[in-house]
């Protein structure tokens, strides 16, 4: 099974590109973000035409998540409240950030982590109580099944220093902060391990470049976009790479597919 991830920056503006990679990367299921089109602007057809089910949870112009599977998904879920089933969740789901479905036995969570603009900012405050959230949902699933769980996405977060191409100037940069990090390490102590660090330790390995100043060119990128594993998946995955190929196209989404394979 291979599952990707890719943020795409708007699926109206990349969508040639994403069929284009569909067609080459035979993967089983792919993982969107940012998709920002509202469901029924959603290219739905097209990509059911190239043999995807497709499950969608959109916005106007910002945010929206989406999953393209090989195979239709069981038990499919968008937002936060079907899982903790708590009405006060009401402020996180305006925004489409989360979407789930079971691909045969593997339970995906496809995740666009808000990005906080800048530390100390009230988006970044949000985004410290959105991760709170997050963790909990994690949990409740986790406490359900002992499902092998994927959870992926642009989790708009650097969890180490080797994940951003100068972190030295980067101790209190957004997505790098030290409570952006502890809030994922919380998620990720309730058992769940970095695929791509089970085969590659190195550093100058991205998923994301600023537009600006050749970012692309010059390598000066982060790591933001992962997939996390419950331990019984880890062991099983067999390699996970980052395709840069998509990022050196004609307007580009900034972002890499990122694919795990078991």
């Amino acid at each position: 099974m291979r599952i990707a991830t890719w943020n795409v920056n708007s699926i109206r503006i990349r969508q040639p590109h994403v069929i284009d990679w569909l067609n080459s990367s035979c993967v089983d299921a792919l993982c969107l973000q940012e998709t920002k089109v509202v469901d029924h602007d959603f290219p739905k057809s097209t990509f059911e035409k190239l043999g995807y089910h497709v499950y969608i949870y959109g916005q106007k112009s910002y945010n929206g998540v989406a999953i393209l599977s090989r195979q239709p998904l069981e038990d499919v879920n968008t937002g936060f409240s079907p899982i903790i089933k708590d009405f006060l969740l009401e402020e996180f789901d305006e925004q489409k950030r989360v979407i789930t479905g079971i691909l045969e036995d593997v339970r995906i969570v496809n995740l666009y982590v808000p990005n906080g603009t800048s530390v100390g900012s009230e988006k970044y405050n949000y985004k410290l109580r959105w991760l709170k959230v997050l963790k909990q949902y994690v949990a409740n699933i986790l406490d359900k099944s002992n499902q092998k769980l994927c959870i992926c996405g642009d989790f708009n977060i650097a969890l180490e220093d080797r994940d951003i191409y100068n972190y030295k100037s980067k101790e209190n940069h957004i997505m790098s902060s030290p409570l952006e990090r502890e809030a994922l390490q919380d998620i990720l102590s309730l058992g769940l391990k970095d695929a791509f660090r089970k085969f590659t330790s190195g550093g100058e390995y991205f998923s994301w470049w600023d537009y600006r100043a050749g970012g692309f060119q010059d390598n000066r990128g982060w790591r933001i976009d992962h997939h996390y594993l419950t331990p019984t998946l880890y062991e099983k995955a067999i390699s996970c790479t980052i395709d840069i190929e998509p990022r050196k196209l004609i307007k580009p989404s900034d972002h890499a597919p990122v694919i795990v394979e078991f």
